[in-house]
């Protein structure tokens, strides 16, 4: 499975909240932060408090494929 959090990313830059600013917020740790950053899974409680506090839903945020979708055999 490939996690892609660039749909965060965007919406973050175009809301003008920092990812920091948005940790706080959502109440989440920076090693969930952290995970994200490097597109590794999280829970769906850390997805639910993102969506939450950035009132959007959850394909707002995360995109997953899984390894034949992204060009595999």
């Amino acid at each position: 499975m490939v996690y892609s959090y660039n749909k965060l990313w965007k919406l973050l830059i175009d809301r003008k909240i920092t990812k920091t600013e948005m940790r706080k917020r959502a109440g989440i740790s920076t090693n969930m932060l952290a995970k994200m950053g490097k597109s590794e899974p999280v829970s769906m409680e850390t997805l639910a408090k993102i969506s939450t506090v950035l009132e959007c839903g959850l394909d707002d945020i995360v995109e997953i494929q899984s390894d034949a979708e992204k060009g595999g055999n």
